[in-house]
């Protein structure tokens, strides 16, 4: 059988994952009596289960089926799936490679930055003693169990955190932090793109004076592409990503960067190990492979390239609306999560009678359909991005080419309509 190229199996330089050796390229498609079969038929099965894609004009949202892969994302994935491996040596070899290439002591790939959460939390209960592996959530006696938390880090993902059994303990100010820490104190969970009055350095240095590890949830925090690193060496010893958002893998991954000690815990507390709390959250080979694959991409990416992109989308649509009275457009950049150019747009409704969840409504039921940001015309939908009645949000990171002109036109459809309304 001929061998194929690491650096072509996992486009650009996934091959630590194949530390077994087992190359994919050359394998025949063979029939039951070894003949070679044609390809396969193609079945769009969204269309024969009568669900409708959309244009993507909102962002990463998990709800939203998050990003879309690149090309070697996709073939790197299309090569694992032709071959079983032995699921623990690929996890061992793929968390080496992208510690390395991630500047950090260990890895992990996880089922989202959700399930990093989860087996992180129990890597913190259970970093000392492995009984009670077997014991969380349910059976607490003598564990440490409290996690320090700003009172304005409490957000859409604590259950993660507390399917441990842990309790969270709130503080506000960095006096109130440095003297919540007690015998039970097992970790302290900081929000990356969180409001708070306590900055990641005091949140580390504290955290450490008290012996207690410091997680660090980042989940959509790239770009910049340097935070897959700058966070662990700031001195955060847990830090998730989402591998279904910028960093644009299979959307059932996450990152778990961070101590070697910690790691290897937190793989002690996940699947496929049986009876653990960890055991449902399970990532396939292939999605194993695409994340690797995925990281490897997006390091070859340029931070100014994405944002030109992104910006160059975002003014073309607002070149559209420009002739619309009483519209006014900008580009909004988030400051910590999704740190992309968004399109902004705001109208007088006194000219423009509609809200922004109606004209997210409309947008919704054209053909073809398209998703806005779900911050049009309502509350903020993620940190950072603005939100109102008057306030339409175009996430423009992942439209594919020519999007951007087909939601420009349907913007300027929908609110002339309403103008003549």
């Amino acid at each position: 059988m001929r061998q194929m190229s690491r650096r072509t199996l996992l486009g650009n330089g996934a091959q630590a994952v194949l530390a077994g050796g087992v190359a994919l390229s050359g394998i025949p498609n063979l029939g039951a009596q070894g003949s070679a079969k044609s390809a396969p038929k193609t079945v769009d099965y969204y269309q024969k289960l009568g669900v409708t894609p959309f244009i993507n004009a909102a962002g990463t949202y998990t709800v939203l089926s998050a990003s879309t892969m690149p090309e070697e994302v996709r073939a790197a994935i299309e090569l694992a799936a032709r071959r079983p491996v032995n699921l623990n040596e690929l996890i061992e070899a793929s968390g080496a490679y992208l510690a390395k290439r991630l500047r950090c002591e260990a890895a992990l790939v996880t089922s989202g930055a959700a399930a990093a959460l989860v087996v992180g939390t129990a890597a913190c209960i259970t970093l000392e003693n492995e009984q009670p592996i077997l014991d969380i959530p349910t059976d607490m006696s003598g564990l440490k169990n409290e996690v320090i938390v700003q009172k304005s880090h409490r957000y859409g993902y604590d259950h993660a955190l507390r399917n441990c059994g842990i309790l969270f303990v709130e503080v506000e100010t960095l006096e109130q932090y440095e003297q919540a820490f007690t015998e039970r104190t097992v970790m302290a969970h900081f929000f990356n793109a969180g409001a708070g009055k306590i900055n990641r350095e005091d949140w580390v240095r504290v955290a450490h004076q008290h012996g207690v590890p410091c997680f660090n949830d980042a989940a959509a925090d790239v770009p910049p592409i340097s935070n897959l690193w700058n966070y662990t060496q700031m001195g955060f010893d847990l830090v998730t990503f989402s591998g279904g958002k910028g960093l644009r893998g299979p959307q059932c991954t996450g990152l778990l960067l961070g101590r070697k000690d910690l790691i290897n815990a937190a793989r002690k507390n996940n699947s496929p190990n049986s009876n653990t709390i960890g055991r449902g959250m399970k990532v396939a080979k292939e999605e194993i492979v695409g994340l690797v694959a995925a990281v490897d991409w997006f390091l070859n990416q340029n931070d100014a390239a994405i944002e030109a992109q992104c910006r160059q989308r975002a003014d073309r649509i607002a070149k559209h609306l420009s002739a619309i009275p009483a519209v006014q457009t900008q580009i909004f950049i988030p400051e910590v999560a999704n740190h992309v150019p968004h399109l902004l747009i705001t109208y007088d409704q006194n000219r423009i009678k509609t809200t922004g969840a109606e004209i997210m409504q409309k947008m919704r039921e054209g053909k073809p359909r398209i998703e806005l940001n779900p911050s049009t015309g309502g509350a903020p939908a993620s940190a950072g991005l603005p939100g109102g009645p008057n306030t339409i949000v175009v996430g423009v990171w992942m439209l594919q080419p020519g999007e951007d002109m087909v939601v420009a036109k349907r913007l300027r459809e929908v609110l002339q309509e309403a103008i003549r309304a």
